[in-house]
């Protein structure tokens, strides 16, 4: 070989070569046994030579083997040894054809037993080292079965056939031969019927042994043996079968042996030799048990039979721990649900079915904050709490699951648009209800986005990703829920008047104080017929200017506009809302910015420098108060907001709770002495009375009007004295 040239992998062919010599060989002795007896001249070609070269080749073959699979390099070394030991025992038994017992060819023939089963156990313990202990509880049942039946139903009969007494010479090669059975079996159990083709081939040659040995044993007894006849054809067929399981043998990696192990040991195929024998050693117990002796047989078939109670107790612990396995991979640890793998793999069905479905994707909106602000194990709690809450929301066919972090998902098969909007809805309201965790009432909204089946979609992956794109969109649009349109690939910043169904309306929804005054009024935009009225985002700022312009004069009432989570990080708000102001020649006054819970919850570092950079331009700021305790006050020491929106989960109660009228009014004593005015929605006139004495400027909103009436109203009523919630 030239130096610096790869080596290449010439195994193949050579041992293709020598395996196509072995069969030439085979075949060439098979022509001669049609001519049994032989003449002295047929003797020496079929007899010694034909039939000594066959087992001479396929040494060769497991030689090479041995060479060629350093890991498997000493069972196919104890092969060849044994096809050596065999022609050794053939060219003693030539020339000795009548010798005493044990003679130099049975000390061969027997050393030759040992060797086979030495490769057998090499082999299964090189590619089978990962199987499980049923395996080898298999094994054992196989082998104390076969022995209980070979006992039984071989040797008794052949040396009763013989009429021969028990002794070290009728015994020897039956006893041989039910071990190298038993072991047969065993390997065959282990590996299974569809198992590595290299074991079963060589446990095809071990059976061809036996079954040529008790061919010869009784053809013996009958005085009907002949050299070079059909006996001998099994010796050489095992010669054949050992020589082809040597040339199959392939350099493996571990990742490579067990996955053959692990699809070996799959269906009938596995359990088809351990039952047949268990049912044997049945049939062995039947026959002979209460004759007053105890044979061998009877012995081994109560051992099959323990084995295979024990076999049938690990049976129930792998199927126990192969159910876990299974559950495990098809369920979310956290919450239970089914995970994105149970997902696809039932949306594959229902496809697969011709069947219509809806995919809603949720994702909560402020988890993060959540997480950051009450610590990793309250974020827990609450997904655990909301995922009980999907689960009790769907109807029995449907699935809920959990495809990671902070997202859902719901499959609903068989559903219209309507079920489908309609279970969207009762979803994303109770994703927003609040939950209490160890005392903090804690709230998150959430974005979800719908996708239909077949017809927005026909493969497994295509409804994910157009649920996925419908909630992105539904969030910029500050949450909610969609359904997926091809425009909302390119939705980024909210748009309200582009929303498909929707004229994009402006109304205004009053907000009335003490005397029915009006102090501000909440711009609301109509972005599809069948959702509810949405807050108007900065887009639509200059067409809420330009309608606050028309009641400014006679009525200083300020438009209340929201900024959405997507704002945050899409827009300069405080530039945008002064150049805005300045565009609609209205002061500052004439402006309030809400932030929605999203933002604070989803972009907690960014809030706080917008608030102060709207302050600075004398734009006024209001901010919910997330939570009734904890979550509350912190609210009010990050945030530089001018008014804070109280939640009703905290002002709800203000009468008939002690505790509860505590935290309002300490919470109003801290919002006041930080400089910022409490605003509370009204709840009924008891509360509102209670909220009032505590320092709450309670609002009570109406029904909302298009901006001509609102701007009418503001002109028939008296004179309207500065709003508290614009200063």
């Amino acid at each position: 070989m030239a130096p610096g040239r790869p080596r290449r992998l010439g195994w193949a062919p050579h041992s293709l070569g020598l395996l196509a010599v072995t069969y030439v060989l085979g075949a060439l002795f098979a022509t001669g046994v049609a001519s049994a007896p032989h003449s002295a001249t047929e003797t020496i070609v079929y007899d010694v030579v034909l039939f000594n070269a066959v087992p001479l080749a396929a040494a060769a073959v497991s030689l090479r083997a041995a060479r060629r699979v350093p890991a498997e390099r000493l069972p196919w070394r104890a092969l060849a040894l044994t096809w050596l030991l065999s022609v050794a025992g053939n060219t003693a038994f030539s020339f000795s054809p009548t010798p005493a017992f044990p003679s130099l060819a049975d000390v061969c023939y027997l050393a030759a037993y040992p060797l086979i089963a030495a490769a057998a156990l090499g082999l299964v313990h090189v590619r089978g080292a990962r199987l499980r202990p049923s395996a080898w509880l298999d094994g054992a049942v196989a082998a104390l079965g076969v022995t209980a039946c070979a006992v039984t139903f071989l040797i008794a009969p052949s040396l009763d056939l013989a009429g021969l007494e028990l002794s070290a010479t009728t015994l020897t090669y039956p006893v041989a031969d039910v071990l190298l059975l038993a072991l047969l079996s065993a390997v065959m159990a282990v590996v299974g019927l569809q198992g590595d083709r290299g074991l079963v081939l060589l446990a095809g040659a071990m059976l061809c042994k036996v079954a040529g040995d008790v061919l010869f044993s009784r053809a013996e007894a009958l005085d009907g043996y002949v050299v070079g006849g059909p006996v001998d054809l099994t010796w050489i067929a095992a010669c054949l079968l050992g020589a082809t399981g040597a040339h199959l043998a392939r350099p493996q990696r571990d990742a490579d042996r067990a996955d053959e192990g692990l699809h070996a040991r799959i269906g009938w195929r596995v359990m088809a030799i351990p039952l047949t024998c268990t049912v044997g050693s049945l049939v062995v117990l039947g026959l002979d048990w209460g004759d007053g002796t105890v044979s061998v047989g009877e012995v081994a078939a109560l051992g099959c039979l323990i084995m295979s109670l024990a076999r049938t107790a690990v049976t129930f612990h792998e199927v126990r721990s192969l159910q876990e396995v299974r559950r495990q991979a098809w369920t979310d640890d956290l919450t239970g649900l089914p995970n994105r793998r149970a997902l696809l793999r039932r949306l594959d069905q229902v496809l697969a079915g011709d069947r219509r479905a809806a995919l809603l994707l949720l994702d909560l909106d402020g988890f993060k904050a959540v997480n950051d602000g009450l610590g990793h194990a309250a974020g827990d709690e609450l997904l655990r709490r909301l995922a009980e809450r999907f689960r009790e929301a769907v109807r029995p066919g449907d699935l809920v699951a959990r495809l990671g972090g902070d997202e859902f998902a719901v499959l609903l098969p068989d559903a219209t648009s309507a079920d489908a909007h309609q279970c969207a809805r009762r979803v994303h309201e109770l994703a927003c209800r609040p939950v209490d965790l160890d005392g903090v009432s804690t709230r998150v909204g959430a974005s979800v986005g719908i996708a239909g089946a077949p017809d927005q979609a026909g493969t497994v992956a295509e409804p994910l990703h157009h649920a996925d794109v419908a909630m992105y969109a539904a969030k910029a649009r500050r949450g909610g829920v969609r359904w997926y349109a091809p425009g909302d690939a390119d939705a980024g910043t909210p748009d309200a008047a582009q929303a498909p169904g929707g004229d994009g309306s402006l109304l205004f929804r009053p907000w009335q104080g003490s005397g029915d005054r009006v102090l501000a009024a909440a711009a609301l935009v109509r972005t599809d017929a069948s959702l509810p009225l949405a807050p108007a985002g900065v887009a639509l700022l200059d067409d809420t200017l330009r309608a606050v312009a028309g009641w400014w004069e006679a009525a200083p009432v300020p438009a209340v506009v929201t900024v959405t989570a997507a704002d945050v990080t899409t827009s300069r708000v405080p530039d945008r809302i002064a150049a805005a102001l300045l565009r609609a020649g209205l002061p500052a006054g004439a402006l309030v910015v809400s932030l929605d819970r999203d933002a604070l919850l989803s972009h907690p570092d960014e809030v706080p420098p917008l608030l102060s950079a709207l302050q600075a331009r004398g734009i006024f700021s209001a901010v919910p108060a997330l939570g009734t305790g904890a979550l509350a006050l912190v609210t009010l020491q990050d945030l530089p907001a001018d008014r804070v929106l109280l939640d009703r989960a905290l002002t709800r109660d203000v009468v008939r709770n002690r505790r509860a009228n505590l935290v309002v009014a300490h919470t109003v004593a801290l919002a006041k002495a930080l400089g910022s005015t409490v605003l509370a929605e009204s709840v009924d006139e008891h509360s509102d009375a209670a909220l009032t004495r505590l320092g709450c400027e309670v609002l009570r909103p109406t029904a909302p009007l298009p901006p001509e009436e609102f701007a009418r109203r503001l002109r028939r009523s008296d004179p309207v004295p500065p709003s508290p919630v614009a200063g």
